[in-house]
């Protein structure tokens, strides 16, 4: 199939019959063996054991759902918690979770949630509709600096209490009708509410234990250690061994724990790609995160590859920070945009079928194709720039490009550093800084230019425009715009159709485009390698696991 020499040499070699060994790779192999026995991989242990080893790219910030984002948070804290409705993992249409069914006003903005008899907290706690109201008082809290408190704002007042207009929160559309019944009321018809219950910044939180560890609205409390963490997700938390593995366990206590075939799952944080790939030859990992761009071409010559490339609603994009004295003029802004050969950094470095990118908003969205007049055009960026007061350059101070660790970021930002010193004689320095460190960086607004990535949240564009609302905590750029707000915000919930929806999106994101606080780079694709005993993991344009539904097969 796809094993690597080294373990094709050593299944041969390693035999309790055979003494001499004639290789100097299998005697260094023996000092990390004690025993012929000992020498399984993960993946074979795993196979046996219901274990899946997953490559997680990166350590998590945080496994606090209302304090986490990013895509390595996503994976495990969707195995330790649930919201009220899952997603089926080939069409990503809802589907029952925390609640058994529910029913929606024929006006659209009401919605009664019937909440399992059997929901239950990994602790034994009977899970109750209550608890999905104060885990959502908990996410409106600004003290929490939660930077998903915008995915509350479709329900009735919650903007309102968020930035203290209202002070009350049952005047907030969520109410406990009794144990098992939540109402949820909506300002306006929302098509992607149900979308948005299966996002982790809506998913409940165990008040008994936060407030255990300290207040509701404390960051970084205890309460999500190993041995205090209590979830209501398939899995619990086992082990957390900082920047070395995470293991979730098996629920038994969950509403659906008979159908749960996995018995744990291992999360290993190898942000470097190289060494994620030469694991997964060696049988360390069933699931990579990603794969190094000049493995691409081998891995698809192979007849049975382990190789999976698919469509990925998701964006790689710069973020600017406007705050930065000689980045506040859009016709900077605009040069810089328009000097990047994107076609060039998808051919010959990212090299895995991604499309360049003009818009923010990924072609194709719930039908959404937006329009940009955004391009290569370095004579044009040339002259944007001394429009700006930095003719050839002249006087431009230099430049930082912040990215997190990882070897493909650095590629792409010495393509651009290049770029921008061939198309624009701008100097640019390149830093790079461990994920929490980066994530809180970008947070404080402690950086010029850095690299960004945004996977959809839920399918429908509002998702890749409403994150760019003033003192959005997904924002990070300073950029605020009044009238954008007020199109994603009112206007467009308002309409009756989708096409005058699409309509006032196309309006919102050209100003966005004409202001430039983002410069689109690429629209992704999820490019891993799954090995052939993993069954279940279905292509989706999220690339969501539901690790519930995931099971692995022994091979021959």
């Amino acid at each position: 199939m796809y094993k690597s020499l080294f373990s094709q040499t050593l299944n041969s070699a390693l035999s309790c019959s055979k003494m001499f060994f004639k290789y100097v790779i299998i005697i260094q192999a023996l000092f990390l063996l004690s025993s012929c026995g000992e020498n399984e991989t993960n993946v074979s242990k795993g196979n046996q054991s219901g274990t899946l080893y997953w490559g997680n790219g990166t350590e998590p910030q945080s496994l606090d759902p209302q304090i986490a984002t990013g895509v390595p948070e996503h994976h495990v804290i969707s195995t330790l918690m649930e919201g009220l409705v899952l997603k089926d993992r080939k069409t990503l249409q809802p589907r029952p979770g925390m609640a058994e069914s529910w029913e929606i006003s024929d006006d659209g903005r009401v919605y009664t949630f019937k909440i399992r008899n059997n929901a239950k907290w990994s602790n034994g706690d009977p899970l109750t509709a209550e608890d999905f109201v104060w885990s959502w008082w908990r996410a409106l809290q600004p003290a929490l600096g939660n930077l998903y408190a915008y995915m509350l704002f479709p329900i009735e007042n919650a903007q309102n209490y968020y930035e203290g207009v209202v002070s009350d929160f049952s005047q907030v559309g969520a109410r406990a009708l009794d144990d098992q019944t939540l109402e949820v009321t909506l300002n306006h018809p929302t098509p992607y509410f149900l979308q948005l219950l299966d996002h982790y910044s809506l998913f409940p939180v165990h008040k008994e234990t936060i407030e255990k560890f300290g207040s509701a609205d404390q960051r970084g409390t205890r309460w999500t250690y190993a041995g205090n963490l209590v979830g209501n997700g398939a899995f619990t938390l086992e082990e957390w061994e900082i920047n070395r593995k995470i293991v979730v366990k098996k629920n038994e206590n969950y509403w659906d724990a008979e159908n749960v075939r996995l018995n744990e799952v291992v999360f290993l944080p190898v942000e470097n790609v190289v060494t994620e790939e030469r694991m997964f030859r060696a049988g360390q990992l069933h699931v990579t995160a990603s794969l190094p761009a000049d493995k691409i071409a081998p891995y698809s010559e192979m007849s049975e590859s382990p190789m999976r490339i698919s469509p990925y609603l998701g964006t790689y994009f710069y973020r600017i920070n406007v705050d930065v004295p000689h980045l506040q003029d859009p016709k900077v802004r605009k040069a810089l945009a328009m000097s990047i050969d994107r076609k060039n950094i998808v051919e010959k470095i990212t090299k895995g079928g991604q499309i360049p990118a003009y818009a923010m908003t990924p072609p194709g969205t719930m039908g959404y194709y937006p329009k940009s007049d955004l391009r290569y055009d370095p004579e044009e960026a040339r002259k944007l720039l001394a429009e700006a007061g930095y003719p050839d350059g002249q006087g431009f101070p230099v430049t930082e490009i912040l990215y997190n660790t990882n070897e493909g970021h650095r590629k792409i930002a010495v393509a651009i550093q290049e770029m921008w010193k061939q198309n624009l004689n701008v100097d640019i320095q390149i830093l790079n800084q461990e994920w929490k460190v980066y994530l809180d960086s970008e947070s404080a607004g402690e950086y010029q230019i850095s690299r960004a990535g945004w996977i959809g949240d839920y399918v429908d564009p509002n998702n890749f425009l409403d994150m760019f609302i003033c003192n959005g905590g997904n924002n990070r750029t300073g950029w605020c715009n009044q009238e954008y707000d007020n199109l994603i915000l009112k206007v467009a919930p308002a309409v009756k159709s989708h096409e005058e929806r699409l309509e006032i999106f196309q309006t919102a994101e050209t100003m966005l485009l004409n202001d430039m606080p983002v410069i689109p780079i690429y629209t992704y694709t999820s490019i891993q390698l799954i090995d052939p005993s993993v069954k279940n993991f279905d292509s989706n344009i999220m690339n969501h696991a539901y690790y519930k539904d995931i099971y692995l097969e022994e091979q021959d």
